[in-house]
C-alpha cells in the first residue's frame, strides 16, 4: 500500500471524517483489519479564516514538501476550499495532489451529469478551481447561489459548521438552497464544503448529491492501491 500524506485541520471535524473514511474504505478492499500508512499534517483553521491568499499558499506549499521529504507519496488535502493552493504548490512538488474536483467529475461522468449545482464557502462558489477544472476535464457546467445568498451561506460555514454546531435551522437553510439550484436546471449538487455531508445527506432531498469528502477519500484509496507502472 502507498502512503499518502494528508493535509487537515480546516477544519478538524471533517479531518477526521477523512481518516475514518479512507480506513473504512481500504479496510474493505484488504477484507483483514490492517489500515494504510497515513501522514497527517492538521493546520491551524485560522490560516484560512484570515483570508491571506499568499500565506494560504506558501504554508500549503511548506507542508507538502514536508510530508514528500517524509515519504508520502501523493498529498490529499482534506477540504474544497483550499484547492485553490493547487496550481501554485503542484509545479513546486514531485508527487502528485490527489484534486478533489477529478474525483467529483469521474463520478459525475459515470451518472451522465452535465450540469452540477454547488454548496460551499465563498471562494469555493466564487472561485475557479473548481469550476474551471470540472468544465476543461469533464465538460460539466457548475451553477452556484445568487451572489445576494453566497455570504450567509459562507456564515453558516464558516461560523457553525467549521466550528461544529450542526443545527436544524443550518439543516433547512442548505436543503432550501439545494431546491434553488434544483430550479436553476441542476442535475445534482457538489456538497463542496468538508461539513456538509455531515449536515445534509441523501435521504434529506429528491436531488441526488456527490458528496466531495466521500469521493475525495474514495479516490485516494484508489491511489494507495495502485500498482506504481500504472501511473496516477
Amino acid at each position: 500500500m502507498r502512503t499518502l500524506g494528508l493535509i487537515g485541520g480546516t477544519s478538524w471535524h471533517s479531518t477526521i471524517v477523512y481518516y475514518r473514511l479512507i480506513n473504512e474504505m481500504a479496510g474493505k478492499r484488504t477484507g483483514t483489519h490492517s489500515n494504510p500508512p497515513l501522514m497527517l499534517y492538521s493546520l491551524n483553521v485560522e490560516l484560512m479564516r484570515e483570508h491571506n491568499v499568499d500565506k494560504i499558499k506558501t504554508t500549503y506549499l511548506h507542508i507538502a514538501r514536508k510530508l514528500e521529504i517524509a515519504g508520502a507519496r501523493a498529498i490529499v488535502i482534506c477540504a474544497n476550499t483550499p484547492h485553490l493552493v493547487y496550481e501554485y504548490v503542484q509545479n513546486k512538488i514531485s508527487i502528485p495532489i490527489l484534486h478533489i474536483a477529478d474525483a467529483v467529475g469521474l463520478e459525475a461522468r459515470s451518472k451522465g451529469l452535465t450540469k452540477l449545482g454547488l454548496l460551499g464557502t465563498r471562494p469555493t462558489m466564487r472561485g475557479d478551481f473548481l469550476h474551471k477544472r470540472l468544465k476543461e476535464k469533464f465538460g460539466i457546467e457548475v451553477i452556484v447561489p445568487e451572489d445576494d445568498f453566497m455570504d450567509e451561506i459562507h456564515y453558516y460555514i464558516a461560523h457553525e459548521l467549521t466550528r461544529g454546531k450542526f443545527t436544524e435551522s443550518a439543516k433547512s437553510f442548505f436543503l432550501d438552497h439545494i431546491q434553488l439550484l434544483k430550479e436553476k436546471g441542476a442535475q445534482a449538487v457538489i456538497m463542496g464544503c468538508t461539513e456538509l455531508p455531515i449536515l445534509v445527506n441523501d435521504e434529506d432531498t429528491d436531488l441526488p448529491l456527490l458528496q466531495s469528502t466521500n469521493l475525495h477519500a474514495k479516490m485516494a484509496v484508489d491511489y494507495i492501491f495502485q500498482r506504481d507502472q500504472e501511473g496516477i
